[in-house]
């Protein structure tokens, strides 16, 4: 069963694929919102309706309308998140790397928060069966699981996510219909004027909204995994999904009516279920909430993949368990990941707490696809009034739920803030560092000095270096090159070598282009490779330099064969060796003090980051790493006054 238009195509395991990976987060809320909204307040038909009504209105507003129908729009050749959406936009105004950097750092730290509640909220169900039953070591048990089956990929497991999801949406559906014919006036809660009675005249109404946004948190995995699943099977998955929830809530609110006036004693999610089915439930519930974890496991390897493509992160070691599209594994960040779930598990213990965490890392990232959608919207429909309709009208909804998100500070809150406040701070260093960095380095015409390398290519005198000599080049002006790399050619040690080769790579825009153009600088001496590569795309410059070469060789453009007369005669090729240019904080700098705080953290970040020569994917035997130097304002000496013996 298939229906396609022009690339964008419906079908049953596309949607299948949705359910899977998208609406994990989103999908496991309402083991937790309805819990959050009553709280400790006695059960009352103005909170109870008034919950209801908010979560249909934000779902309907914030997720349909925002995310689903009009942010789903925003994609780049297929690809989705709000580093995607900056990239449509970057070049438009210099500014719009602040939301961008704030939402990225937002997102990382909802997937250091969201797989402890998600997980917490599922086994402390266990506790109806079993009261004395310690679930934080098996919550934690999960969660390492879950951490270590990282490395392996999830090609094999992906495929069972689907189904899974399928059963426990029709669970969530079913549940909640059936306590639905219980009290079937809940389906009044739909009116907004019981949201509006609920934030107006209920006591500390307004703050309810906190517990409130824990509905749409999972709203950003939408768009995030475009690129996985296609707008068409999002949007038919969604109507399914929304479905699902609506009719949970529902349920969960007809129960809840059944206990008016008395306080909260256990869960109304599973208040929904039979004393026969709960054993079942609850672990189809744990099952889903592994599955919400895992999307946003996965969610953040894409996310730190992307910000360093955008100079955003530190260049760490990327790794593609298979060979599936999409398929990545970030040693680094999934262990930092699984230290900040721990933390969070032995810091908060119980999912009721960690709710104070939850909410306002997400908001912010909800704030900031606002601003990059609106500057978005102008420049594809440039109508002023429907972009500030569209702006304010989210602005108030997500400044709304900020604020209340805000009285949460103080119970927990601040984790989240201070999780999202480091991550931010790194990439505000490492960005900041590598303008620094780029705008004091040299650069010379490489035409001043294609005779010069001619003649030392030549230079019997000089020893061989190697046959053919490959340099990286930051230069995108492929008439420049760094004055660093003449240095090491001429100076350092002369090079003598028969080729010279210059690669340089661009990193684009699109997230799979793999081109690359050559320039013959000097005829057989001076060769420049210029690959395009997208920021998906994985930078095996080693691999990619011998399929260049190779395919240089059979037409004719150029000769590998070994200059050496005894080896000339025996037809063998030279050999390849790399030379990457590794800079260090030179002591001879008198930076200002905000340049030298930022230049010393990122050396030191620097040192977690991987070599040069193992991010282009260079193989180390045939490479030599060389120091250089990094001097970007000397320091002013004294004058020196020679004296007389």
């Amino acid at each position: 069963m298939s229906l396609s238009s022009k690339g964008n195509a419906i079908s049953t395991a596309g949607v299948l694929i949705s359910l899977g990976i998208i609406y994990g987060d989103i999908g496991t809320s309402p083991l937790y919102v309805m819990k959050a909204i009553i709280g400790d307040a006695p059960i009352s038909e103005a909170l109870v309706y008034g919950g209801i009504s908010c979560v249909f209105w934000t779902l309907t507003l914030q997720t349909t309308l925002k995310y689903v129908l009009l942010t789903l729009q925003a994609d780049n050749n297929g690809e989705g998140g709000i580093f995607s959406l900056y990239t449509l936009i970057r070049r438009k105004a210099n500014w719009l790397i602040v939301p961008a950097m704030v939402g990225g750092a937002a997102l990382l730290a909802d997937g250091i928060i969201t797989p402890p509640i998600s997980v917490s909220s599922a086994i402390e169900g266990l506790r109806i069966l079993y009261p004395d039953i310690p679930t934080v070591p098996i919550v934690l048990a999960i969660l390492t699981g879950l951490f270590l089956m990282q490395s392996f990929g999830t090609e094999i497991v992906g495929k069972a996510f689907g189904p899974i999801m399928l059963l426990w949406f029709t669970m969530l559906g079913s549940l909640g219909a059936v306590s639905l014919l219980h009290h079937p006036e809940i389906l009044q809660a739909l009116n907004p004027y019981y949201a509006y009675n609920l934030l107006a005249n209920y006591p500390n109404g307004f703050w309810l909204l906190g517990a409130v946004f824990l509905c749409t948190t999972g709203a950003e995995a939408l768009y995030s995994d475009l690129g996985h699943c296609g707008r068409p099977n999002i949007r038919l998955s969604w109507t399914f999904v929304k479905l699902s929830l609506l009719l949970n809530y529902l349920g969960q609110g007809a129960w809840l009516m059944t206990q008016e006036g008395s306080l909260l004693t256990e869960n109304p999610f599973y208040g929904l279920m039979p004393s026969w089915f709960l054993l079942f439930g609850i672990t189809i519930a744990t099952i889903a909430a592994i599955i919400a974890s895992q999307a946003l496991v996965s969610g953040s390897f894409t996310l730190i993949s992307e910000a360093i493509r955008l100079n955003l992160w530190p260049k760490v070691k990327l790794v593609y368990p298979t060979n599936l599209k999409g398929q990545l594994y970030v040693p680094s960040i999934n262990w930092l990941l699984w230290l900040g779930c721990v933390g969070v598990v032995l810091y908060f213990r119980e999912a009721e707490h960690m709710e104070a965490a939850y909410g306002l890392a997400i908001t912010m990232a909800m704030l900031s696809t606002t601003i990059l959608m609106s500057y978005y919207l102008y420049t594809k429909c440039k109508s002023k009034v429907l972009v500030s309709v569209f702006l304010a009208v989210y602005l108030a909804i997500e400044l709304g739920f900020l604020v209340a998100n805000l009285s949460k500070f103080p119970h927990g809150g601040w984790v989240s803030v201070l999780i999202g406040g480091l991550l931010l701070a790194v990439m505000y260093i490492w960005i900041n560092a590598y303008s620094i960095k780029r705008s004091f380095t040299e650069y010379v015409r490489l035409n001043n000095y294609l005779p010069a390398l001619k003649e030392l290519s030549s230079d019997e005198t000089i020893p061989k270096y190697t046959t053919h000599l490959v340099f990286m080049t930051s230069a995108a002006n492929p008439k420049e090159i760094e004055s660093k790399i003449i240095y090491s050619i001429f100076q350092k040690r002369p090079k003598r070598a028969d080729i010279y080769w210059f690669i340089h790579v661009e990193t684009t825009d699109q997230p799979y282009t793999t081109e690359y153009k050559v320039r013959h600088m000097a005829e057989d001496d001076v060769i420049r490779i210029d690959f395009k590569l997208g920021f998906r795309v994985e930078q095996r410059i080693n691999l990619f330099f011998r399929t260049v070469v190779e395919e240089l060789v059979e037409n004719g453009e150029v000769d590998i064969t070994s200059r050496y007369h005894s080896l000339s005669k025996q037809h063998l090729i030279g050999d390849f060796r790399f030379v990457v240019l590794e800079k260090f904080l030179s002591y001879e700098n008198d930076l200002p003090f905000s340049k030298r705080l930022i230049m010393e953290w990122y050396f030191n970040l620097k040192q977690f980051a991987t070599s040069e020569s193992k991010w282009f994917g260079l193989d180390s035997s045939s490479v030599k790493v060389e120091k250089v130097p990094l001097v970007i304002m000397p320091a002013k000496l004294p004058q020196l006054k020679r004296v007389m013996a």
